[in-house]
């Protein structure tokens, strides 16, 4: 009979702890697992159809890297961000972001990266003339989703174009961690899209021109205004949250006035 090939073991729980790694991640990314929330074992083994073990390794993985954390009542729950993690957060995305396109425009983009980057730019302001049109004061959730998209997608492109897998990964883990308290924001007005299209338009500009140093400031600038929402954001929401175990009569009777 023929010798059968042998299945490396370590080989395979390597590959189901990298599946794992991507799948909690993503459950992340989306809000599926929130902020605060704990995360099982045993689901996440029955859905990947896997033993437990190489889940544990991804989730102390996940750990090291900030977006999982141990929980005091054991197990581990999806990091909550504080203040000064979101403005840390921050001050690392501008400072790598920053040296990164400053190195990208001192060379010639090549035409397919120009062409995708434009047209993310453009689905931003498709996005606006919809609010527009619609007359609406701010994106829904499905519009907020492309919208999400379009932004990802064009800082994600642009990083790729330094040719730095190291700088990549800390940058897209960053921006994931900064995700994970995004899934409280609301959907962006047209003043927010106007303003996130010109910069993007200003930095593929001068990215396309070879003019660094423009490219870096209109980048800084764009990152520093980005954190100053989301910070807003934090403020509003500590508050509200605040608000909701000091004082929950009041969202009670908000929302039976809202749903009556």
């Amino acid at each position: 009979m023929p010798n059968r090939p042998k299945t490396n073991r370590r080989t395979r729980g390597g590959s189901i702890r990298a599946k794992a790694y991507v799948h909690i991640q993503r459950q992340i990314a989306d809000g599926t697992l929130e902020a605060g929330g704990g995360i099982s074992e045993l689901v996440l083994a029955k859905e990947l159809k896997s033993s437990r073990a190489p889940i544990r390794e991804a989730m102390h993985q996940l750990a090291a890297e900030g977006l999982l954390e141990q929980n005091p009542w054991g197990g581990m729950i999806v990091a909550q961000l504080k203040r000064e993690d979101i403005v840390e957060l921050y001050e690392l995305r501008e400072a790598l972001e920053v040296f990164a396109v400053g190195k990208i425009a001192r060379a010639p983009i090549r035409v397919g990266d120009k062409s995708r980057l434009q047209q993310l730019v453009d689905e931003i302001a498709k996005l606006q003339r919809e609010l527009e049109k619609g007359k609406r004061p701010a994106l829904d959730a499905r519009q907020m989703e492309r919208f999400i998209e379009c932004d990802l997608g064009f800082h994600a492109l642009l990083m790729s174009m330094a040719n730095n897998s190291r700088l990549q990964k800390v940058v897209n883990d960053t921006r994931l961690l900064i995700s994970v308290f995004a899934i409280h924001r609301e959907g962006h007005d047209r003043a927010s899209l106007k303003s996130i299209q010109r910069y993007h338009q200003k930095i593929l500009d001068a990215v396309s021109r070879q003019q660094p140093a423009i490219a870096m400031v209109a980048l800084a600038e764009h990152i520093q205004t980005s954190r100053q929402e989301r910070l807003g954001e934090y403020d509003r929401w500590k508050r509200e949250s605040s608000l909701r175990r000091t004082v929950p009569v009041f969202f009670d009777v908000h929302k039976m006035a809202l749903h009556p």
